[in-house]
């Protein structure tokens, strides 16, 4: 999978079950850094309506197919990222292939989560910073109850708590940023914005300098 380059963007992701306020941390994220000057591109996957409906009926029976249209999704929109990434200071993406390994990659047998892993190789570019916004299952299905689904409350409920944890999973491993969705949303972007803000410093003070 192709990683951060000199000279790209920095590219992050926002990550987190549903009803756990990506979307609107991501838009006070971005207002807040174009405030103090940057170039800031927003996406969210995934992008294709029709392949998202695919992906989301199939992953009701059968994780690994609707993987990979969320999979065939990021492959089709690479080029736009990688156009965003060129032009932008910022990218920032309400999630990213990290998603489809904690909803479908779960629910499969080791094997084909290696598999599915595999398949992002090609399909997309790895985020330089993926930010979790950790919710209760409980407090998510309270959010997203009226939502339409093809499952039942006991069966979202059950898929929430096994995402929850891969996340979880997931954090651990790689070291994350972890923002409690229950804290106020101005206060969990501020907290987004500021390690954005530390990285970018970070990346400026290790950058080579140029020989006169």
């Amino acid at each position: 999978m192709k990683r951060h380059a000199p000279g790209r963007a920095w590219y992050v992701a926002f990550e987190g079950i549903d009803g756990a306020g990506k979307s609107t941390v991501v838009r006070r994220v971005a207002s807040r850094l174009r405030r103090e000057g940057l170039r800031v591109s927003t996406r969210r996957e995934p992008a294709s309506a029709e392949l998202n409906r695919k992906a989301q009926a199939a992953s009701v029976q059968d994780p690994w197919t609707g993987g990979v249209y969320f999979t065939l999704d990021r492959y089709l929109a690479r080029a736009e990222l990688e156009r965003d990434l060129r032009t932008a200071s910022v990218v920032l993406t309400d999630r990213s292939y990290w998603s489809t390994l904690a909803y479908q990659g779960s629910a499969l047998a080791p094997e084909r989560q290696r598999r599915l892993v595999g398949l992002q190789v090609h399909a997309t570019i790895e985020p330089d910073q993926v930010i979790l916004i950790d919710l209760d299952p409980a407090e998510a299905m309270r959010r997203v109850g009226s939502r339409a689904s093809a499952k039942s409350p006991l069966e979202r409920r059950r898929t929430l708590e096994r995402v929850a944890r891969a996340y979880r999973r997931f954090a651990r491993r790689n070291g994350w940023l972890v923002l409690d969705a229950r804290s106020p949303v101005r206060e969990v972007a501020d907290a987004a914005a500021g390690s954005i803000r530390e990285q970018l410093g970070a990346r400026r003070r290790t950058r080579p300098r140029r020989r006169r």
